[in-house]
């Protein structure tokens, strides 16, 4: 069965300190798929991955702002970023080391750790900055064949969360599935009895058993509802009303000028000399935005900018 739209579902282990959540976000990844020339297999899979957990990890934020994960490939996939912020919008993109030739069956480490030197990082960046407020970036090696592995090994190494990832995506489909450990303050007394450390950690492992039961397969051709049922029939659930992730970028004319701005007067018009004019497109979603001579010189007589987070694709000479 098919959502008619994505859905996000956050579920809570009564009397014990475990949650979950369950996404389905294959309109959202087909979305940004339509944005991007095709991608080889290996990279779509490994990216649809990262877009179901990045909607996952962010359902939780506890800020009005985006999570941005990114890995840094020193392979055939040099970047591979989604951003989401608190309200679940979604964008993504993927940048290959020229003439990268990737089979189907590629694994993370040959795409983007094939020295040892890829890196994985996190940036949780509020919208509303305090004055000299910087976001907060936390930066590790690439720890894991894959990317729920990756994403587990750093929220129990950065945050001391202990989290189970599963997740899966091909070309139409991309679901995932969350489980968290929470500190026993923030999830024992949900129901009427608390539960001791005992049985908390009693129901996290039975949690955890019930998921590494879960095929990618299985995942990939069940809606979230029925996997709720079929995974946890037996165990008492308090479920929240739905989530809905969708698609969105955040590219605009301004963000393009700072990005212009950062680059410096003298590189900016270096390469107006060259080519008249600049033209930029948006990696996320290709939206093509043209600065002239006239619109560079407005920018620079413009106070200077606030540092934006924008990933484009442009014939400026870096």
């Amino acid at each position: 069965m098919t959502q008619t739209q994505d859905t996000l579902k956050k579920f809570i282990f009564e009397n014990a300190a475990v949650r979950g959540e369950l996404v389905d976000i294959s309109n959202t990844w087909r979305e940004i798929q339509g944005h991007h020339s095709a991608y080889p297999h290996a990279v779509r899979r490994l990216l649809g991955e990262l877009v179901a957990a990045s909607a996952l990890l962010s359902a939780n934020l506890k800020f009005n702002g985006s999570l941005v994960m990114q890995l840094h490939g020193d392979g055939p996939v040099r970047l591979l970023v989604v951003e989401c912020d608190s309200e679940l919008r979604v964008r993504a993109t993927a940048k290959l080391a020229p003439d990268a030739d990737i089979a189907d069956d590629a694994s993370l480490a040959s795409l983007v750790n094939q020295h040892g030197k890829g890196r994985f990082v996190i940036t949780l960046d509020p919208h509303e900055k305090m004055p000299g407020q910087q976001p907060y970036q936390g930066i590790v090696p690439l720890d894991g064949g894959d990317i729920a592995t990756v994403i587990e090994n750093y929220m129990l190494r950065s945050e001391q969360m202990e989290t189970h990832l599963w997740l899966a995506a091909n070309d139409s489909v991309a679901r995932g599935l969350l489980l968290q450990k929470l500190p026993r303050h923030s999830g024992s007394g949900a129901g009427p009895k608390q539960a001791t450390e005992a049985e908390d950690l009693e129901t996290w492992n039975r949690a955890v058993m019930l998921g590494n039961t879960l095929k990618q397969e299985e995942l990939l051709d069940t809606d979230i509802d029925t996997l709720m049922k079929r995974l946890f029939w037996e165990e008492t659930l308090r479920v929240f009303d739905p989530l809905q992730p969708r698609f969105n970028c955040s590219c605009n004319r301004d963000k393009v000028g700072n990005m212009l701005k950062m680059l410096g007067q003298d590189e900016v018009e270096a390469a107006l000399s060259d080519l008249g004019k600049l033209a930029i497109n948006c990696d996320f979603c290709g939206k093509h935005y043209e600065f002239d001579k006239v619109d560079c010189a407005q920018l620079f007589a413009a106070p200077e900018p606030v540092q934006a987070q924008l990933h484009t694709s442009s014939n400026v000479k870096h």
